[in-house]
């Protein structure tokens, strides 16, 4: 199965011609780390079967589900509410094995490095999306992994419901932690 072509797919059929253009210019740019898998120790993301899926399976299935409640944030495909949110889960591990891809473990700083690019890039940014979207793209990526996100203090008792996070950047850590419990079902019967 070719989950990057899937990815692509589901990208070019949901996002704005813009958006997907934006993307596709970063993801000739970003590393190459599609066929890595998502836990470089295996202790992560296994799936039922015992197997680790690559970061192409593990997108993808993110965006199957993000599409499927865009209505819930009164988000249509091929709108810029849909591509915040689109563009957020396809970047929020672009960069999981460093700048370069090359590392040989996962970078567990890879959310702050996603968000610190994509606030790097504003000007380009700002050529699809409002501030506030813009806000919530960075938002969203940098805050992934929720409480053990990068950013988040280790002395701080980190609430859901307390925090001033957009309820998008609750979305894309619930997706990416339904992935990784391998709870999230797809198109694909394997």
């Amino acid at each position: 199965m070719n989950y990057k072509e899937k990815v692509v797919e589901i990208l070019e059929n949901n996002m704005s011609e813009r958006a997907f253009k934006l993307w596709q210019g970063i993801d000739r740019i970003v590393p190459n780390i599609w066929n890595k898998p998502t836990s470089s120790t295996g202790k992560y993301h296994k799936k039922y079967n015992g197997d680790i899926p690559d970061i192409a399976e593990h997108i993808y299935q993110m965006l199957y589900a993000a599409v499927k409640m865009l209505k819930a944030f009164d988000a249509m495909p091929k709108t810029s509410n849909a591509d915040k949110i689109l563009m957020a889960v396809v970047l929020h591990d672009c960069l999981k094995y460093g700048n370069l891809g090359n590392r040989k473990h996962t970078d567990n700083q890879h959310d702050k490095a996603a968000a610190d690019m994509i606030a790097s890039n504003k000007d380009t940014f700002q050529k699809l999306f409002n501030e506030d979207q813009l806000h919530t793209l960075e938002e969203a990526v940098r805050f992934h992994s929720g409480m053990w996100s990068t950013d988040i203090s280790k002395n701080e008792n980190f609430d859901w419901s307390k925090s001033k996070l957009k309820m998008e950047t609750f979305f894309v850590h619930m997706l990416d932690m339904l992935s990784t419990a391998d709870i999230i079902q797809t198109d694909v019967r394997e």
